[in-house]
C-alpha cells in the first residue's frame, strides 16, 4: 500500500505533467520547427510545377549563394586571428603585465561587455563612417584618403574585432588569475627572462581556455548579423534575412534558399561544437603546487619593450574609448552639430533624451514648412518609448521563462543523475546550442506562420500581436543552453546532507525544493536572469528575422529611424536619440553587469566589510552634520 501511494501521490502527477509539458514544449518548439525548415529545401517546384528535390542545391553552386557562404568563412577565420590576438593582449596587459594605469586601461577594455550589437556599430560608424568625425579630419589632412574606406570587409573586420574581445575580459582574465604563481616564480628562478616565462609557462595553462574562445569566435563571426548588415558585407544571415521576407514573385523560391543557408549555417555550427566537446572531454590537467599562490604582475625589465608595451596598451585604451566618449558627447549636442560631425561645446542640450520641440524647413516650393514634434528625446518619443517597452517586457518574460524552466529542469537532472531520464532532458536543453540563432528564428517565422498548426490551437502565431508571442519562444529557447550551464553549475554548492536531514523531518520533495534548495541557488539565478535580459534588451538579430509592425523591438525602432532621418521633416533628430539610447543601453547594461559581478559576487565576509564601510562613512558624516548643528547653536 505504502508503494502505491508513493507511486500516486500529488508530487508524482506533478512530475509527470511536467515531463509532457517539457516534452510538448520540446517537440512542438525546437524540433519540429527545424525539421520542417530542412524537409522545405527539397519540397520546392520548378517552372514546370513538378517537385524538384534538388533545385536549391543546383541553385546554390550555379548561382551566387555561395559567395555568402565564402565571405562569412573569410570573416570567421580573419576574426579567429585578429580577436585571438586583440583579447589575449587585453588581459595580458591589465592582468599578467605590471603596466602603469591598469585599472583605468581595464575599464576601458571592458566597454563592449556593456554596449554591442547595433549600438556597437553605431559608435563607431560615428567615428569612421564616410562623414564621421575621423575619417572627415583624415580627407581634410590628406585630400586622396579614401573617405569610404570604412565599408564592407575590411569595416566589418575592425569593428568585430573590438567588439567580439568580451569573453577574453571575462573568461580568459579568470584563467589569467587562477595560475599558480609557484610555477612561474620557478621558471623566473631559473633564469627564464618574463616572455620567456609567458611562453613556456603561461600559455600552455591557457590552452584549454584559448581552443574554447577560438570556436566560439568562429562561430561568431560565422554568424555575424548587426556588422555585416549595418556596414554593406554581404555575409549568411544577412540574406536569410533578406530572403525571408522576399516572395517567389521577385525571385526564385526565396525561403527555401534562406533554408539551405540556415542548414549550411547549423552544419557549420555542429562539426565545431562537437569538436569542441571532444577536445573538452580529453581532460587538459596541469600538476600545481599543493598551497597555490596568487598570481603577481611581472616587470617588463627591457626598457624598449616596457615603453613599447605601454605605447600599445594605451592605443589599444583610445581605440576602445574614443566610440564611447563620442557618443556620449554627442548625445548632449544639437541635431545640427550631430549631423555635421562637429562639436558645438557652447550649445548643450537635452533634447536628445527629453522634450520636444518644432522643426521649420523649406520646401521646394520655396514656403517653409513646420513639423510639429518633429524634434523629440529618447523618452519623449511614442515611436521609442514604444520599442524600449516592447523589448523591456518581452524581454523579461523571455529571461525569466528561461530560468523557471532550467530551474526545475536542473532539480529533476540531479534527482535522475544516474538514469537516463535525467541525461535525455539535459540533451534536450542543450539542443538549440547545435543550430545557429538565425535558424531556429527562421524556422519558427515559416513554420509558425500558418492556420493549420494544432498543437498552439491552429492560430497564426506570425500574425499581428501573436508575433510577440513568437519573439518570446524564440528568445526563451536561445537562452535555455547557457542558463542550463550556469545554474546547473551552482547545484553542486548543494550540500547533499542538507536534503536528507530535510527529508528526516518529514519534508516532502517540492516543500524541500522550494524551502531549502531554491534559497542556496537563487543568487544564481537571478544573475542569470539578469545577464539574459541584458542581453534580449538590446539584440536585433532576432528581431530582424520576426520584424512585424507589432514585435518592432527596440534596436529596430532606432535603426529604422536612423534610415528615414530627416525626410520629410521626420525624426530630424533621430541619430542624436540613436546616441542617446546607446547611453541609455550602456547605463542600464552597467548597472546589471554591477549587480551581477560587483555586488552580486561578493561572498559574506567580503558584504559584512563593504557593509561596516558603510556605516562607518553614515556615521562620520553624522558626526559631522551633529558639529556644525552645535557651532550653530
Amino acid at each position: 500500500m505504502k508503494a502505491d501511494k508513493r507511486r500516486f501521490s500529488p508530487e508524482s502527477a506533478l512530475q509527470i505533467i511536467l515531463l509532457i509539458l517539457f516534452a510538448y514544449f520540446f517537440f512542438g518548439f525546437m524540433l519540429i520547427p527545424c525539421l520542417n525548415t530542412l524537409t522545405s529545401i527539397f519540397n520546392v517546384k520548378n517552372a514546370a510545377g513538378v517537385r524538384d528535390p534538388l533545385a536549391v542545391i543546383r541553385f546554390f553552386f550555379a548561382g551566387t549563394m555561395g559567395r555568402f557562404v565564402l565571405n562569412s568563412l573569410k570573416l570567421a577565420v580573419c576574426l579567429v586571428i585578429t580577436v585571438n590576438v586583440v583579447g589575449v593582449s587585453i588581459v595580458l596587459l591589465t592582468e599578467y603585465f605590471d603596466i602603469k594605469g591598469a585599472k583605468i586601461l581595464r575599464l576601458g577594455y571592458m566597454t563592449t561587455l556593456i554596449y554591442s550589437g547595433v549600438a556597437l556599430v553605431t559608435g563607431y560608424l560615428f567615428l569612421y563612417a564616410p562623414d564621421g568625425i575621423l575619417t572627415s579630419a583624415l580627407v581634410n589632412a590628406f585630400p586622396d584618403f579614401n573617405k569610404n574606406w570604412f565599408t564592407g570587409f575590411n569595416a566589418v573586420a575592425f569593428t568585430m574585432t573590438f567588439a567580439c574581445t568580451s569573453n577574453h575580459a571575462l573568461f580568459l582574465r579568470n584563467a589569467i588569475r587562477g595560475i599558480d604563481y609557484n610555477t612561474v616564480e620557478a621558471a623566473r628562478n631559473m633564469g627564464a627572462n618574463p616572455f620567456k616565462v609567458l611562453w613556456k609557462v603561461v600559455f600552455p595553462t591557457l590552452i584549454p581556455t584559448m581552443f574554447s574562445l577560438t570556436v566560439m569566435t568562429f562561430i561568431t563571426g560565422l554568424c555575424a548579423m548587426s556588422a555585416p548588415t549595418l556596414l554593406g558585407y554581404d555575409s549568411i544571415n544577412p540574406e536569410i534575412v533578406r530572403l525571408a521576407g522576399s516572395s517567389s514573385a521577385d525571385e526564385s523560391f526565396p525561403q527555401a534558399r534562406a533554408a539551405l543557408l540556415s542548414i549550411i549555417l547549423a552544419m557549420f555550427t555542429i562539426v565545431l561544437l562537437t569538436v569542441l566537446s571532444a577536445y573538452e572531454r580529453k581532460g587538459h590537467y596541469l600538476s600545481v603546487s599543493k598551497t597555490k599562490a596568487k598570481l603577481q604582475k611581472q616587470k617588463i625589465t627591457n626598457p624598449v619593450a616596457n615603453v613599447l608595451a605601454h605605447i600599445y596598451a594605451y592605443i589599444l585604451f583610445i581605440i576602445y574609448m574614443t566610440p564611447v566618449v563620442m557618443i556620449v558627447i554627442f548625445s548632449f549636442q544639437t541635431y545640427s552639430a550631430i549631423r555635421m560631425k562637429k562639436l558645438d561645446l557652447g550649445n548643450w542640450t537635452l533634447i536628445n533624451f527629453f522634450g520636444r520641440e518644432d522643426y521649420q524647413y523649406l520646401t521646394n516650393r520655396g514656403t517653409y514648412k513646420t513639423r510639429v514634434g518633429s524634434i523629440s528625446g529618447l523618452f519623449s518619443n511614442e515611436a521609442t518609448l514604444g520599442g524600449i517597452k516592447t523589448s523591456f517586457l518581452l524581454s523579461m518574460i523571455a529571461a525569466a521563462l528561461a530560468c523557471v524552466i532550467v530551474v526545475i529542469a536542473c532539480n529533476f537532472i540531479f534527482k535522475k543523475k544516474s538514469k537516463k531520464m535525467g541525461v535525455v532532458v539535459e540533451y534536450a536543453l542543450l539542443f538549440p546550442w547545435l543550430l545557429p540563432t538565425i535558424l531556429i528564428c527562421y524556422s519558427f517565422r515559416t513554420f509558425f506562420n500558418a492556420d493549420n498548426i494544432w498543437y498552439v490551437g491552429n492560430q497564426n502565431l506570425y500574425y499581428a500581436e501573436n508575433v510577440r508571442i513568437l519573439i518570446v519562444l524564440a528568445y526563451t529557447v536561445v537562452k535555455l543552453p547557457f542558463s542550463l550551464r550556469m545554474i546547473k553549475a551552482s547545484f553542486y554548492a548543494i550540500d547533499e546532507e542538507l536534503e536528507d536531514a530535510a527529508r528526516n523531518l518529514g519534508s516532502r520533495g517540492l516543500r524541500t525544493f522550494l524551502q531549502v534548495k531554491l534559497p542556496i541557488i537563487l543568487p544564481s539565478v537571478l544573475a542569470v536572469f539578469a545577464l539574459n535580459f541584458n542581453a534580449l534588451f538590446t539584440e536585433y538579430d532576432m528581431s530582424a528575422t520576426f520584424a512585424s509592425t507589432y514585435g518592432t523591438s527596440y534596436a529596430m525602432v532606432i535603426q529604422s529611424m536612423c534610415q528615414e532621418e530627416g525626410l520629410y521633416g521626420y525624426n530630424v533628430n533621430a541619430s542624436g536619440r540613436r546616441c542617446a539610447s546607446t547611453v541609455f543601453i550602456m547605463l542600464v547594461s552597467g548597472l546589471i553587469l554591477y549587480l551581477v559581478y560587483g555586488v552580486g559576487a561578493r561572498d559574506l565576509g567580503e558584504r559584512l566589510e563593504a557593509k561596516k564601510r558603510w556605516r562607518e562613512r553614515l556615521d562620520k558624516l553624522t558626526g559631522k552634520s551633529k558639529k556644525a548643528a552645535a557651532a550653530k547653536a
